[in-house]
């Protein structure tokens, strides 16, 4: 028998199958058996202590519990009405916009192009899908484009048919 006959034989005996797999050694260990007697260790109160909240049947912590300290909830201002911006602490009634400023279409697009939502997405100025794009006046142009987004800024409008362009609103 040569030497890698026995290494085949040796490697047969330690196949790896479905009869020879087992979690690795101490990665499983029982779980704790409370309240069978004091002699476990965990008899009696069954590790929950003498009284208090957490020794009582179904006792747990509530999210936006802050233990006793009043809560977030309830020390924010109480200040009612849904269009009020300053009566929502957390803003949920914000519409939001993508911002596109012009030196960003003067850098990334040629002369007398068309920029609409599907050019933005490319050039990665407007990446996200149902949010609407917003073309603000920031920085100086000297190309003409014809641009076709849902809102534009007046700066940017009077900016863009300065220079020879047009603007077109997408209506939702």
């Amino acid at each position: 028998m040569s030497e890698q006959d026995a290494v085949n034989e040796e490697l047969r005996a330690e196949a790896v199958g479905l009869h020879s797999l087992k979690p690795a050694p101490g990665s499983k260990k029982d779980r704790k058996r409370v309240g069978r007697g004091h002699g476990s260790g965990h008899g009696k109160t069954s590790g929950r202590g003498h009284k208090g909240y957490n020794s009582r049947a179904g006792a747990k912590d509530r999210a936006r519990f802050e233990g006793g300290q009043n809560p977030l909830h309830m020390r924010m201002r109480k200040l009612r009405g849904p269009n009020k911006k300053m009566s929502m602490p957390f803003e949920m009634f914000r519409t939001h916009t993508q911002h596109v400023n012009l030196d960003d279409l003067e850098a990334r697009f040629d002369a007398g192009a068309t920029i609409g939502l599907e050019e933005l997405k490319a050039t990665g100025l407007a990446k996200q899908r149902d949010v609407p794009v917003k073309i603000l006046g920031r920085g100086e142009l000297t190309k003409s484009f014809t641009v076709n987004v849902h809102k534009i800024s007046a700066s940017a409008r009077s900016s863009i048919e300065g220079a020879g362009g047009t603007v077109q609103l997408i209506e939702d």
